[in-house]
Formats: structure tokens, sequence, C-alpha cells
């Protein structure tokens, strides 16, 4: 039996920037959440809180699935609301860092904590014993460091830092909570200044900062080097800097330099000149528009130093440097950059070598294996790839005597020997078996805590293999495959997911074989997304050779894999996780039901290139509608709440918004962990099978608006027209939309089947597909990846 950390009611403490996000997240997740801070010196005693709960629905990514959660927060203060914590299950304390206030307010609230509560800070890097301290015995042991990143709903990251009192049987309720409740990715950290994500990705900030003034680069030239070309996200080291707040990172800096005397890089640990100046200025980023980027009109531009003044920035990269990462033999690549003599790719290799450096040193102090150093980095950073797997990846011996080298000519930024270890004649770090501990001198498998047996195929680390399953069969589109468990499971082998007629075809043959002989279906992908929604470059192929006939005949298949999906015999799951657009969102639409991940963003997009939703979708909306009208009812009521959804081709920010939209039902599932969704998707499919699982009945009367409906979306579009918020072509997109989703010009409350829905589907988008503006807004959207408005 594991210990489980029930949670019934959760409080927040500090309702700065991360709190209340914090505590957003917790009111996501079903959670009852009290938010707490100081009383306000005016108004209601609650109002800093009720400010900063107001706040929450103006921020950018939202950190709330849905705008309504915000009433679901209860806004506290330390005077007069204290009582409220005796209720509380798990308490998470978000004020600023400062230990003196922490551990005061750690005095005042101990009396109200009940005795079964768990209490953990969100520091990014106070000492976590430390904290402890002022406790009162009774509560070390539920007390602990839970730290998540910003901005908390996205970021997968949350460190786990015990105290040496904390209870183990405390940390793996706390974990379990986190990983499934919450969606995180649990990273152990031990008790050492900013843990593992901030002490690695901090240095790693420091070393570029360091070696852009070494090699003489300009900001913009480095973020062309450090974001995607090297796997990173597009906001890379610079603009990730305006983005956080230049007064945020000065006091991280600070902070490093503090606590970490004995570093052997100590003498980098200071903010560079540029930067105080820009603070002094007020010049802190994004949040008061100028940083090292400024926004000038439509152009960006950034501080040159040389210039003491911002000229246009340019993030492009030498052309040599570009084909060196190019390059898809990372041992290659590494050689082809530290041999370079051009000072981009002499910073490239002096950047990655100083944090492999930095890295090995601390592993034993900061983490357990390095395991947590890379997937701290990963999910607190957004990198495709750890420094160890990185590092690993190129060659562990010959970059090791690379390092090596360069340590004993000067080149480093520390001359600190490089660990024994790394020269024990291993070949990496990470193994089939397990990912390298100092403290054992050893290989440690995974954590084999029950809630992670839910991930049947967890994130992946370099020289991690899962088992792929059995295969039922195959085709270019489509892998049908199986555990031994009754359940298939069947995954798309296309580019991004998308839907091409192997994708169809394998899909009806998935759901044939399924009927025979398991309990049911589940579509699910092995990385995100979904699906991007249909084959548009194989469909703007048949258009353009004339090939009406066949285009038809690949819309049809669409619909009828679509039906296949609805009417199986056995239940079809679909397992969502990120984007399910078009096609994907139709599939998702047909299933029996629909788990879906809570960052998944569906829609019905297929108005940005023109055409309208034909793979059932505008038909499934109708048939949902006549049902919620009910015999007599108002059905056009319905249609309203998801006809703008379709015609505005809008995506959903998260899976409970998607059900807001009409996308999914009230009964689909919404996930939190996306690595949890195919073992829901086979748990529901259980449910469904040993409950005896029939489809629906055939939709043989359905209830449409009809001419009448079509006459007042038409109103309702000729403002939008007059008002330049549409373009003709959108309105004459928008009109066939509404004309498929009322049944056609025929009388109002006249009762259709699913077939006349359909062929009214298939005609305008055959229709509209062969439009010279349809087909520029394809073509368009395949060259350049966004809509044309024309």
């Amino acid at each position: 039996m594991s210990n489980s950390l029930l949670v019934r009611r959760a409080a927040v403490l500090g309702a700065g920037v991360m709190g209340a996000q914090i505590a957003a997240h917790l009111t996501n997740a079903g959670v009852d959440t009290v938010l707490f801070d100081l009383p306000a010196k005016e108004g209601p005693a609650d109002g800093i809180v009720l400010k900063a709960i107001a706040n929450l629905g103006k921020l950018s990514p939202a950190p709330l699935a849905s705008k309504s959660y915000a009433e679901a927060i209860t806004p506290a203060n330390y005077e007069t609301g204290l009582e409220q914590l005796r209720d509380c299950d798990l308490i998470i304390e978000a004020i600023a860092e400062r230990m003196a206030w922490k551990q005061d307010l750690y005095k005042k609230i101990a009396p109200f904590v009940a005795d079964h509560a768990v209490l953990a800070s969100n520091t990014s890097g106070l000492g976590i014993n430390k904290l402890a301290d002022v406790l009162p015995e009774q509560l070390r042991h539920r007390f602990c460091g839970v730290h998540f990143f910003n901005p908390p709903r996205y970021m997968h990251l949350a460190e786990l830092i015990p105290a040496t009192t904390t209870d183990a049987a405390v940390l793996e309720g706390l974990e379990a909570f986190l990983v499934t409740t919450l969606g995180k990715g649990v990273v152990y950290a031990k008790d050492t200044p900013n843990f593992i994500g901030n002490r690695i990705g901090v240095f790693s900030i420091l070393s570029t900062i360091h070696h852009t003034q070494a090699f003489g680069l300009g900001f913009d030239e480095v973020d062309g080097l450090t974001g995607p070309l090297v796997g990173r996200p597009k906001s890379a080291t610079y603009r990730t800097s305006d983005v956080v707040g230049l007064d945020t990172m000065a006091h991280v800096i600070k902070t490093m330099g503090d606590t970490l005397p004995n570093d052997p890089w100590h003498e980098f640990f200071t903010s560079p000149t540029w930067l105080d100046a820009l603070i002094s200025k007020g010049a802190l980023g994004q949040k008061t528009g100028a940083g090292i980027f400024r926004k000038v009109g439509k152009d960006i531009m950034v501080l040159d130093l040389d210039k003491q003044d911002y000229r246009p920035a340019d993030r492009t990269a030498a052309p040599e440097v570009v084909e060196i990462l190019k390059i898809k033999n990372p041992a290659e690549k590494f050689a082809k950059l530290r041999e370079s003599q051009h000072p981009q790719a002499q910073f490239l290799w002096a950047t990655f070598r100083d944090l492999f450096h930095y890295s090995a040193y601390h592993l034993a102090d900061i983490a357990e294996t390095a395991r947590d150093v890379d997937l701290a980095i990963r999910w607190g950073y957004g990198w495709s790839l750890g420094p160890f797997e990185t590092w690993q990846a190129a060659g562990w011996k010959q970059v090791a005597e690379w390092i090596a080298d360069d340590i004993v000519a000067g080149k480093s930024m520390s001359n600190a020997p490089l660990p024994d270890w790394v020269f024990d004649g291993r070949d990496g770090v990470h193994a089939a078996e397990g990912s390298y501990s100092p403290s054992r001198n050893a290989k440690l498998p995974r954590s084999a805590l029950p809630v992670y047996q839910r991930q049947r195929f967890p994130d992946p680390l370099l020289g991690e293999t899962f088992s792929p399953g059995e295969t039922v069969f195959e085709n270019d589109g489509v892998r049908m495959w199986h555990d031994g468990d009754g359940i298939a499971v069947v995954s798309f082998k296309t580019k991004m997911n998308t839907v091409s007629d192997h994708v169809l075809n394998g899909l009806q043959e998935a759901i044939k074989r399924a009927e025979q002989g398991y309990k049911g279906l589940v579509i699910w992908q092995q990385k995100e997304p979904f699906s991007a929604g249909a084959d548009l470059s194989g469909a703007l192929g048949l258009l353009q050779a004339g090939k009406v006939d066949q285009f038809e005949e690949m819309v049809h298949n669409f619909q009828r894999t679509s039906q296949a999906i609805k009417y199986s015999l056995v239940p079809v799951v679909t397992a969502v996780r990120g984007l399910a657009l078009g096609g994907g969102c139709e599939f998702q639409m047909h299933s029996a039901k629909s788990v879906a991940a809570l960052e998944s963003y569906i829609g019905l997009v297929e108005a940005g290139v023109g055409l309208l939703p034909a793979g059932g979708g505008l038909k499934e909306l109708a048939v949902r509608a006549s049902q919620a009208a009910g015999p007599g009812g108002d059905v056009f009521a319905e249609l309203k709440k998801t006809f703008e959804t379709v015609a505005m081709a809008k995506v959903s920010n998260s899976a409970v918004n998607a059900k807001e939209l009409g996308l999914m039902r009230a009964t689909d599932k919404v996930v939190f962990n996306s690595f949890e969704t195919l073992h829901i998707a086979k748990a529901e499919v259980l449910a469904l099978a040993e409950g005896g699982y029939r489809p629906p009945m055939p939709a043989r009367r359905i209830q449409v608006a009809g001419d009448v409906g079509i006459a007042t979306f038409k109103m309702m579009l000729v403002n939008m027209l007059e008002g330049r918020f549409i373009s003709p072509y959108d309105y004459e997109i928008a009109v066939r939309i509404a004309t498929v989703l009322c049944g056609g010009e025929v009388d109002r409350g006249t009762l259709v089947d699913e077939e006349w829905l359909l062929t009214l589907e298939r005609k305008h988008f055959v229709e509209l597909a062969q439009q010279e503006k349809t087909q520029a807004r394809i073509a368009h959207m395949l060259k350049t990846g966004k809509p044309l408005r024309n």
C-alpha cells in the first residue's frame, strides 16, 4: 500500500506572481484552495489577494484552465483568516525569498497547521533545513521544499527537496500528488543553494554572458545561436532574461554569489556592469517595455554595448556555423565546433564545455543521479536534451579529454579538475539499467513508486528504451499494437501525426481487428501532437492535378473513418495531448470517450485554410445541438454556442476550455499528466467494455435549424463583415459552415439523418476546395505555417 496524500483543501501563502499562479493551478486540478497574503492597508482586508485573483485573468499564458475558475479561489489574510488553515491538508508557502520573512511566517501559522497537514516551501534556493529550524518538532517531519517553475501551470518540473527531518512517507505522498493531480515531473534535489534546475540553468546563463563578451558577440547574435539551433526554446538566453525580468535575474545571480562562496566558479557569480546599468535606468525587460531588447513599432531592437544604444536586432547565425549545427552525428558536430576558427563556433564549444564541466563537478553535491540533472534542465528550462545527455551523445570519452585539455590550457572558466568518475572507462551516465549516481557509484533505475506505473512511456532519457508492445499490424500510416492486456492501441506514423489515406485505411482496419479480438481500441500517439489534421499537401496535390473525384473520395473516406470510430462495436477511446486540429479534433469527437491532457489545444480550424470541417465534425455538432435542445426545443440556441468556435477557427487553450467551446463533451476526461493519458484511456476502455458497451443508436431524427437558422447566422455575419472583422471570403466560408450546421435550406425543425448532414459537409467542402482563394490559403499555410487572410 502506497503512502497517499489526500488533499481536499490546500492553502497558498503569498499572492505574488508565483503564489497566485500556484493557487490557480491547484484550482485547475479541482483542489479547493485558499490564497493568503498580508491584510490590505486600505479597502477590504483581503484586498491584496482579491487583486491578485483578478489579475490571473490578464496573464499570458493563462494560469487558469478556465477564466471561471478564478471565482473558486478563496481569499484570506494572515490577520483574520488563519483559522482556515486548520482545514487544509497541504500548505504551500510562496512569499518573497527572504529567510527571516519565511521563518517569521512559519512561527505565526504553526499553531493553526493540522496534525496531518504537509507544509512545503516554494523557495527557489533558500536552505530547507534552515527554514525547518523554527518549526515545532511535530511539524518538521511534514515539511519540505517544493519548487515549481514559472509559469507553474505549463512548466513540467517540480523540485522536491527534503529536509533531514522529512518523513519518507510524506515525500512519497506528496510526490504522487504532484505527479498525478498536478501533472508535474518530480525531481529530488539536495538541499544546496538554487537546488538543481536553477543551479545548472543559471550557471549556463552566466557562462553565456561571460563568453558573449569574450568572443565579442552581440546579444541578438547569441540568441540566434542558443535557441532552436541547439535544441532550446526560441527565447534562447537574453530574450528569456528579459521575460523573466532583469531585476529577478540579478537577484538570482546575487543569491549564487552570496550562498556559494567556495564554488570554484564563484568569480563569475556577479552581475555584469551592463545589467546593473539597465536596472538602474528602470529597463527591467518585458515588464517595463525595454531591457536587453525593446520593440519600436513592429521592429525588435537590441542593446549594442559598443554604441551604448539600441539597433535593429538580427538573430541570424553565420551560415558556416549553421551547417555545423545541422550535422546529425553529435560527435562529428562537436568536433567541428571545437576545431572551427569562427567566433560563433568557438563560443558554442566554450559554453557547452563549461556547462559539462560545471555539471560533472557538482553532480554529487546537488543530485542523486545524472538523470535528475538532465530532467530538471529539460523540464524546467525547456531544453530538448540535458547537459549529460548532450555530452554522452557527443562521445563521452572524447569530450572528457577535450574538457581536460582546455582546463590545462587555461581556456575553461575554472581550473577545478573533473571528478575521477568521469574517466573510469565509462561511455556515459545513462543506460538501459539506469542513471549514474556518484554517491552510490552505480547506475540507479527510475523510481519504483506506484504512481509511475501509470506511465507506460515516461519521458525517455538518452539510452533508455521501453518495450514497444506486440505489433498486430501496420501500414504506411499507422501501427496497431497491444501489451497482452486485451486492449489494442493504434498510433500514427506520419509527420505531425497528420491524417493521410494510409492513416484513414489503417484506422478502419484497426477497428475491424479490435472488434474481432479485443476489448477496445485506444488512439494514442507516441509523441505530441495528437494530430495536426488532414494531410494538406496531399490534398492540394490532388486539387492542382484536377483530380476532384479522387479528392472527394478522400473526404468520403475521412467521414467513413469517423463513423467507424463512433459506431465501432467495441469502445474506441482517444488519448489526446498537444494539438488536436481539424481531423484530429473530429476523431476525438466521434470516440466513445476522449481522454485529454490538460495541455491539449483542440480546434476545428479548417476555416483558416479556406475550408470547413468535413470529417463529420459539423455533423456531430448538429447532432449534439439537437440532442441538447430535445424534441421541439431551440436548436439554434445550441448551435450559436459552437458556430463561432468553428467559423473563427478557434483553438482551445486547455482541455477544460475545449469543453466550454463544445469540442469535448462534459463526460470526457481531463488528465493533468500527459504521460498518464494512455494508462487512463485504457482504464476507460476497460470500464466501458466491462459495462457491456454498445455504440450509440444511429441518429436518424436530428432536428435542424434550417433556413431560419441560416438567415439568422447571415445577419450576424453581415455585421462582422461591415465592421471589417472578417473578409468577404471569410463571410462565404462562414455562411457555408452555417448552412451545414443548420441542415441546409430546409424548414426549421425538419428532421434529418446523419447521412444528410455528411453529404452537405462533403458538398460544401469540395466546392470550397476548388476555389482559387482556398488553394492560396492552403499553399500559404504549408509554406509559412500561418493562415492567410484573403
